[in-house]
């Protein structure tokens, strides 16, 4: 099955920048939002709300110096 045939994820998709990462990362976040509720605060559910804020952070970075050089 892929993921742009599902009825939401579809929408949330063709509505997007035309990037996969960024609407991936937009898509993750809330997901992260249930598994931090369901499994409470914890020392995994602090290292993953870690990791997708500093994913999320690079990639953006790394999106916005790409862009800069290519306008140059």
């Amino acid at each position: 099955m892929n993921p742009s045939n599902v009825p939401i994820i579809s929408h949330i998709l063709e509505s997007g920048a035309e990037d996969r990462v960024f609407d991936s990362l937009l898509l993750i976040g809330p997901l992260l939002i249930v598994i931090i509720t369901v499994f409470h605060r914890s020392l995994v559910t602090e290292l993953l709300a870690t990791a997708y804020i500093v994913v999320f952070v690079t990639y953006i970075l790394y999106q916005g110096c790409h862009s800069q050089s290519r306008n140059q």
